[in-house]
């Protein structure tokens, strides 16, 4: 039997529509649109830098358009609570139900502490366990109490964490803990499990590693529509040997085909339930953290988008700016902007603008319109362009 070859516009097509990019916009997001978004991207990856805005709100936003960020707080905080974080890509919200799913990676945590927790005693873990058992959600300045670090260590800029926060990080990658939620400055607040989880969730048998390993391949593939082997281990952080093992049986069941992709040199796989469709018609930034952009091999395949995140990069050594965006009009990655919004005087700075080669004639005028739009989703009164890069002195506000 033949393999079934796909053209590379088909390809991002399908990668798209299986992101939601497809999806009829809602006037007004509501609580349903977000859970249709989450069914689409799976998990929305965790990042601290705040420059634009927080990575987490940026994949919904892309997809569903301006919403109320609101949505995404009640989701992870409220019942019937829907997502919940844990190391799931990297640092990820994801649905609840992946829980068990986890608890194969939570014992692997338990049995190798990795270097940030080797130097964490035993007594210290029962002693924060125990504390957050008996006061509740809890931060790690609310238990520094509990040990005393003397002079820290600081040659770690950004981790210097102190011993209670290594172990309260520790506990909840072994799922002793959970994190219900974060304060307004982004501190963690830690609880036991059974006051954040729903119980039903907690009620449910822990799948075998092969049970887990297929569910999290399976969502995998309905996230990418159609992918290899790399890019369905990179959704979920997962080993390419125990990815191989659930694709082989999803292969055999009938839910991913083997296909060729133009331009690619690995098999590629696509799901059953992908759609091809003939056009997309999207029109957004997409934060460096979406899926669509996550694997950047793939990326390049898919979109013949070199990109690279600068931000831990030498100001004089960067290539296009600090926190640089794809600009995805239609079904192409057509330019890049680096953003900021600049708070305190109400802007949306645009520090560059690149158009990437082959761009359209009206790349400019369609991402000046996208960045007015983020402009006021994020409530900033004005965008400000400096003239850096090539789409930059076509922009017009």
């Amino acid at each position: 039997m033949s393999t079934q070859s796909l053209s590379r516009a088909q390809a991002r097509r399908i990668a798209l529509a299986a992101q939601g990019f497809l999806d009829p916009a809602h006037a007004v997001p509501t609580m349903r649109t977000f859970q249709r978004t989450l069914d689409r991207t799976g998990v929305l990856q965790v990042d601290s830098v705040n420059v634009l805005q927080r990575a987490h709100y940026m994949p919904l936003y892309s997809r569903m358009g301006p919403y109320d960020t609101d949505l995404l707080r009640r989701a992870a905080e409220q019942r019937p609570r829907r997502v919940v974080e844990y190391w799931a890509h990297v640092q990820a919200f994801m649905p609840v139900e992946l829980w068990p799913h986890m608890q194969h990676r939570m014992e692997h945590y338990r049995t190798q502490r990795g270097k940030w927790w080797k130097t964490v005693d035993d007594a210290l873990l029962a002693n924060v366990l125990a504390a957050v058992r008996d006061r509740g959600p809890s931060t790690a300045r609310d238990l520094e109490h509990l040990h005393d670090d003397g002079a820290r260590a600081r040659e770690h800029w950004g981790w210097n964490w102190s011993e209670v926060r290594k172990a309260l990080d520790f506990l909840y990658l072994c799922g002793d803990l959970a994190i219900a939620r974060r304060t307004s400055q982004f501190e963690v607040v830690y609880d036991v499990p059974e006051r954040v989880l729903p119980a039903h969730v907690l009620a449910l048998p822990t799948p075998s590693r092969a049970e887990a390993g297929l569910e999290l391949t399976r969502r995998a593939a309905r996230a990418h529509g159609v992918a290899t082997l790399r890019s369905l281990a990179d959704y979920h952080r997962m080993l390419v040997a125990d990815v191989k093992v659930a694709v082989a049986t999803m292969v055999e069941a009938g839910e991913l085909t083997p296909v060729r992709v133009e331009g690619g040199t690995k098999p590629a796989y696509l799901h059953r339930d992908a759609r091809l469709p003939r056009r997309i018609g999207a029109r957004t930034v997409l934060s460096p953290f979406d899926p669509v952009v996550w694997e950047r091999e793939r990326t390049e395949q898919l979109f013949g988008f070199h990109y690279r995140i600068e931000i831990y990069v030498p100001p004089e050594k960067r290539v296009h700016g600090y926190y640089v965006l794809p600009f995805l009009l239609g079904d192409e990655l057509v330019g890049r902007v680096d953003l900021k919004a600049d708070r305190r005087t109400g802007r949306l700075l645009v520090k560059g603008a690149y158009a990437e080669p082959g761009a359209p004639a009206g790349t400019a005028e369609e991402l000046a319109v996208e960045l007015r739009r983020l402009a006021d989703w994020l409530d900033l009164d004005d965008v400000a362009v400096e003239p850096r890069g090539d789409l930059a002195p076509l922009l017009r506000f």
